[in-house]
């Protein structure tokens, strides 16, 4: 079974959706126990950390999410979450791969939020990127973004470097929405589902 943590994100039914054409079945939860007996979880999200923080704080998820086992999948805000902390608020988040999410710069000809369809350029073992060309390209809407670090499998650019994808352990994180990138995005969500990461 695998679960989506019920963080109260615009982006869940998109989620579901994707996951259903793909003929995979998602239970909705914020049921700690249902998430810790799912076989794999996805953490979604948009707006900001520190929002997304007192949402799953408040739903008394934190250390429910932090002590999973399992593969788990953060998506956009659900990514920057599995970092250390936020510049945005500034808040402490999940602390489960290091680094800090900052703002994005902006500068001539570079626009913040960043957003639209992107290629990222993969710098380790593809994992998620499996069987998905060099120019693929995914949807980004994002204002914070996760520097490059070790834990990074796939980077993008917009005005900085940043992580588009990131790995530590059964933890894993994408920056942009795979729910909303096409045939791209869904290979990469049947990866995740099928176990290559």
């Amino acid at each position: 079974m695998l679960a989506i943590v019920d963080s109260g994100g615009a982006n869940i039914a998109s989620v579901r959706f994707a996951l259903e054409r793909l003929g995979v079945q998602s239970e909705l939860t914020a049921d700690p126990a249902v998430i810790r007996a799912a076989t794999r979880v996805i953490l979604p999200g948009v707006g900001s950390a520190v929002e997304g923080m007192k949402r799953l704080q408040a739903k008394g998820l934190v250390d429910c999410v932090r002590g999973l086992t399992q593969p788990v999948l953060g998506i956009c805000l659900g990514m920057q979450l599995l970092f250390e902390n936020s510049e945005e608020g500034p808040t402490e988040t999940l602390g489960l791969i290091p680094g800090t999410v900052a703002l994005l710069p902006e500068s001539p000809g570079i626009t913040v939020p960043h957003m639209g369809w992107n290629t990222v350029l993969t710098g380790r073992d593809p994992g998620l990127l499996d069987g998905i060309g060099p120019d693929a390209r995914f949807y980004f809407v994002h204002s914070y973004a996760a520097p490059v670090n070790a834990f990074t499998v796939a980077s993008c650019d917009h005005g900085r470097p940043f992580t588009a994808i990131v790995q530590r352990g059964n933890f894993s994180g994408v920056q942009f929405h795979p729910e909303r990138s096409g045939p791209a995005g869904a290979r990469l969500l049947k990866n995740f589902v099928e176990g290559r990461v």
